[in-house]
């Protein structure tokens, strides 16, 4: 099993070797802007390492929107950074399920995914895969409780779409950990990533602040638990100064 973690993106290669990642996760431009990614310094090394590469779309992006001058520029920027991940050998783009507002009908947000992902087949598809992640708060969040995900799964199943699964964001939404990976798999047939991150908060706080593995409020064996069931890569978005030792956790006991 592929074990690293989210890293700093001018030098996600030294980042890898500092925390004996397998996978190294990271921003290509300001995950606050909505500028196009220009090229990495690193592209050619990443491509040609043997560390596996994920991109993280940036937090400004909501593909379900109702309104055009978030979503339409949400839909370019997810086109510009599948792009950009297949320039340094990623395989997979995260995107966060987006949101509606309080005085908007779910359904369109749904919708909006829907008609995203049809119009970007037409188009021939993306550059690398697009994984839907699941997020800690919102009421009219489209990833958030996993009914609202099996709304949302209903609407894009059919495209070629995957998912990431994040403990922190699940036990933040209220969403039970003991059988996650069943549950997800039973809405949207996969996992292809987990970002493995404890909570800093209780369960259902709505909130998403990470915490190491063995200091947050999730007790780590249910973490690693998860893990191992979810069978995927391994992420984990924890403080940057304990990684290393996250890492070390999961491979002692997921059996590397």
């Amino acid at each position: 099993m592929l074990i690293g973690a989210h890293v700093r993106d001018d030098d996600p290669v030294g980042a890898a070797a500092e925390r004996g990642a397998d996978v190294v996760q990271f921003f290509l431009s300001d995950p606050q802007g909505w500028k196009k990614p220009p090229t990495h310094p690193q592209a050619e090394q990443l491509r040609s390492s043997d560390v596996t590469v994920v991109v993280h779309s940036p937090y400004v992006v909501n593909v379900a929107s109702p309104n055009n001058r978030i979503r339409i520029p949400s839909r370019k920027l997810v086109v510009q950074h599948a792009t950009a991940a297949a320039a340094v050998g990623a395989i997979g783009l995260v995107v966060h399920g987006g949101h509606v507002t309080q005085a908007d009908d779910p359904a369109v947000g749904f919708d909006n995914w829907r008609k995203f992902l049809s119009r970007q087949q037409d188009e021939g598809g993306f550059a690398v895969p697009v994984l839907i992640e699941n997020t800690a708060g919102g009421e009219r969040a489209m990833a958030r409780r996993f009914d609202a995900l099996a709304r949302l799964w209903d609407a894009v199943g059919e495209f070629e779409v995957g998912f990431c699964l994040d403990t922190c964001h699940a036990f933040a939404a209220g969403e039970e950990l003991g059988d996650v990976v069943d549950r997800v798999k039973a809405i949207t047939g996969r996992i292809d990533l987990v970002h493995l991150n404890n909570s800093r908060d209780e369960f259902g706080s709505a909130r998403d602040r990470h915490a190491n593995i063995e200091g947050g409020t999730i007790p780590p064996d249910q973490l690693a638990a998860v893990a191992a069931a979810a069978g995927a890569p391994i992420v984990v978005e924890t403080p940057a100064d304990g990684q290393a030792a996250d890492i070390a956790f999961l491979r002692e006991r997921l059996g590397r």
